[in-house]
């Protein structure tokens, strides 16, 4: 199947991990006419399995599944320890010990062979380009294959791999960039993005980038997209996993920017500008997982306390058009009048 056979609308409800995208936004965006996506990056393969399962219940037959695709251990242990050592007042003033600096996969193998052996309808991928190996074994057990791209070049890379649709993510993102390789910010609009990879790829396209209201639908599909991938305008809804300090954040008349950081995680991810930010963007290394894991405990806390100016607001440009109400509404004001 294609990937405009999964949705009565052209919106995709964007795989937000770390809690926000639940089963229950997937089962709203689907009864909207959408689709909804899990969120399996960080999450243990038992969890991942069971979140699929209620997702499947809610959702059936129309949902996707996202993996993070495992980079190289290119950290400097050095300059990770380093920006630790900074970070100890932050964790002292939250009661919170920070977390060991470490690289992982994030159960790639393990998930990928839950997703082979359990077929769900589409699989998405970010951080990278699956091998070609993998895309066949998740075609043949009857899956879509989506992966997202930030540059044309990526976007060739992914369709020689086999990838049936692409996740054209512009510089407008909230959350990190899904670059394949995140050796320096990406910066094209959406709008650009999507003329350069229509260009180099004959595939379906999914946009994904600030998108904010019907307008922005509009203008995305008029560029040859099938469809918005939407993210920080769910967040506000009760449907969403996103902490209450997260919500509010949004909504918050203190907060009036957002700037791309590695501060939180050690990857290039667009959040409001807080405090955290402006003390340690400058100095914060690169290297993920390792500082996404340093500073998960840090983070917590700062939601558990209602600290916004310490934790990890992401965001994309159009914030400000996240709205506290259901998601089938949210999802309605984008399709008006299409």
């Amino acid at each position: 199947m294609g990937v405009s056979d999964y949705f009565n609308v052209p919106i995709v409800g964007a795989p937000m991990a770390g809690g926000a995208s639940t089963a229950e936004l997937v089962a709203a965006v689907h009864r909207a006419g959408g689709l909804g996506f899990v969120a399996a990056g960080y999450l243990a393969p038992e969890t991942t399995a069971d979140l699929v399962r209620r997702a499947a219940a809610r959702a059936p037959g129309r949902f996707g599944v996202n993996l993070f695709v495992p980079g190289a251990d290119t950290a400097d242990p050095s300059a990770v320890a380093a920006y630790g050592a900074r970070l100890a007042a932050d964790a002292d003033r939250l009661g919170a010990a920070l977390g060991p600096a470490r690289w992982d996969d994030d159960h790639y193998p393990a998930k990928l062979a839950l997703l082979t052996a359990d077929p769900v309808p589409v699989v998405g991928f970010t951080f990278g380009c699956p091998e070609p190996s993998d895309v066949r074994a998740l075609r043949r057990a009857g899956s879509t294959v989506l992966v997202t791209v930030t540059t044309a070049g990526e976007a060739r890379a992914a369709a020689e791999a086999g990838a049936d649709a692409l996740v054209v993510q512009g510089a407008e993102a909230g959350g990190h960039q899904g670059s394949f390789e995140d050796t320096y910010e990406r910066t094209t609009p959406l709008l650009d993005l999507l003329a350069e990879v229509r260009a180099a790829v004959d595939l379906p396209l999914v946009a994904a980038g600030g998108i904010a209201c019907a307008d922005d639908v509009r203008r995305v599909l008029a560029a040859g997209a099938a469809a918005a991938q939407v993210g920080t305008v769910l967040l506000r809804t009760p449907e969403s996993g996103a902490s209450r300090t997260h919500k509010d954040a949004l909504a918050d008349p203190r907060f009036t920017a957002t700037t791309v950081t590695r501060a939180f995680s050690g990857r290039r991810a667009r959040a409001l500008v807080n405090r955290f930010v402006a003390a340690h963007d400058r100095i914060a290394p690169g290297g993920y997982p390792q500082v996404h894991h340093l500073t998960a405990p840090l983070r917590a806390a700062a939601a558990r306390a209602g600290d916004s100016e310490r934790l990890h607001l992401w965001a994309g440009t159009g914030f400000r058009a996240a709205d506290d109400r259901p998601a089938a509404e949210v999802v309605a004001s984008l399709t008006t009048a299409l």
